[in-house]
């Protein structure tokens, strides 16, 4: 039998790459997304559940399983409103996290950004590392932190800020050198490599990975 998963946020630029090797890989058997509108997929390991995300616990026996993947996020664009924003960067993931535990799940993977810290006068920085900081508390048996910098990929949808960034990115990683390595570009599909290649490998304990770590994982 293979491995049993669920991916949150299988829309979104991770995790469509996450799942495409997940759904070509043998030794997964099932990938269950969780979702607010079905995207469609169409594959005898795939299953679309879709359910309200603020009534979580009314669809808490469908999140069972071996590994739960979590690529869930939004921006400020297109989330204004403070109150939403953090309860799909913050309480989503955690209460999904919280009843992954309660089914017996032993792995969580989960994307956060390079700098998180609960400290960081960032707001977005800040809290992401509340939520590592909550994740932390639930003695999840095998608990893995990805913290990538600026992501390069194809999006679905539209960030011109990130079309800007993207070729001054490409001309500044060469200077980037010893620690400042970290702060390089990354590509989404060596987060998502990277995240597959932990999962495979029997680690019990928190784990926290900065970007320049992950490429060398991918």
């Amino acid at each position: 039998m293979g491995f049993k998963v669920i991916i949150v946020g299988a829309s979104g630029l991770i995790g469509g790459y996450l799942l495409s090797k997940l759904i070509s890989s043998d030794d997964i058997s099932e990938i269950k997304l969780l979702v607010r509108n079905k995207i469609g997929i169409v594959n005898p390991k795939v299953e679309e559940v879709v359910i309200n995300f603020d009534e979580i616990n009314k669809y808490a026996s469908t999140i069972t399983g071996d590994i739960i993947f979590c690529c869930i996020g939004t921006t400020k664009s297109k989330t204004p409103d403070a109150s939403n924003y953090r309860k799909i960067d913050l309480e989503y993931p955690l209460n999904i996290a919280k009843i992954g535990v309660k089914n017996g799940i032993n792995q969580f993977h989960i994307i956060s950004s390079l700098g998180a810290s609960f400290e960081s006068n960032n707001a977005y920085l800040k809290l992401k590392g509340e939520l590592e900081n909550e994740l932390k508390k639930l003695n999840i048996q095998s608990l893995h932190i990805y913290q990538p910098s600026f992501l390069e990929g194809k999006r679905k949808e539209s960030r011109p800020l990130e079309k800007i960034m993207l070729p001054i990115m490409k001309l500044l990683n060469p200077l980037l050198l010893g620690p400042l390595e970290n702060y390089r570009s990354i590509k989404a599909s060596d987060v998502a490599k990277a995240m597959i290649n932990q999962s495979r490998k029997e680690l019990k304990g928190v784990f926290t990975y900065p970007s320049k770590q992950i490429k060398e994982l991918a």
